[in-house]
């Protein structure tokens, strides 16, 4: 067995991809916990964490890293949150948004053991509700299930530094379930052109469905 690193704080066990257990000897979702040179890794499956199957599907532009600050809209109850967790470390910071209630309290059950995240029970649409709560972020990572996507990030982007990036998981079927979601995307891309530059765009299949993963940098 032998743990390579594929990007900062992302590293590949076996194959498998992992991040570095920041609390020991406690899982989030039931992952696999293996244990190479006194480091401990948990086990990052694609089939439940849309960014773990990009960086699968072969995504290049991964730009979190240590200390950053990241706010995640749509958070639910934390499996792709705790891997960035993971990622930011002790001195990063991640402010994570979910409308609901259900989600939030298992949120914020990791978050008592993770304190580099700080759960926000708020709809992302309005981003006036957690202002004075959110400080200039590095990165927005967004996965919500909601009509107005684009929209969404756009109105969160004042929370974004200048050339700082933005990862945006379009639900096509959330958007518009009678339009092929090749369209969706087009025209939801497209209502962001005024305020980000487009990276890169990736397919999540074989790990989900009718989902466009795409990369942007505020321009």
């Amino acid at each position: 067995m032998s743990a390579k690193s594929l990007f900062p704080g992302v590293y590949t066990v076996d194959g498998k991809l992992a991040t570095k257990n920041m609390v020991k000897g406690k899982t989030v979702y039931g992952e696999k916990l293996i244990v190479e040179k006194n480091v401990e890794y948990r086990l990052w499956t694609p089939y439940r964490s849309k960014l773990s199957a990009a960086i699968m599907n072969g995504l290049n532009d991964f730009k979190i890293k240590s200390e950053d600050a990241v706010l995640y809209l749509g958070v639910a109850s934390g499996t792709t949150p705790s891997h960035i967790s993971d990622i930011i470390g002790e001195k990063g910071r991640l402010y994570g948004v979910e409308i609901s209630e259900r989600s939030m309290r298992d949120f914020v059950t990791l978050c008592h053991a993770r304190k580099n995240m700080l759960p926000i029970l708020a709809d992302a649409r309005y981003p006036e509700n957690y202002a004075d709560t959110v400080e200039q972020c590095d990165i927005i990572y967004q996965d919500v299930a909601a009509k107005e996507q684009a929209m969404i990030l756009k109105e969160n982007s004042k929370f974004l530094k200048k050339g700082g990036y933005a990862y945006f998981v379009i639900k096509s079927q959330s958007v518009d379930m009678a339009k092929p979601p090749k369209e969706v995307y087009k025209e939801e891309l497209a209502k962001l052109e005024s305020t980000f530059e487009i990276l890169e765009k990736l397919s999540l299949e074989p790990y989900d469905s009718l989902h466009l993963f795409v990369v942007l940098k505020k321009k």
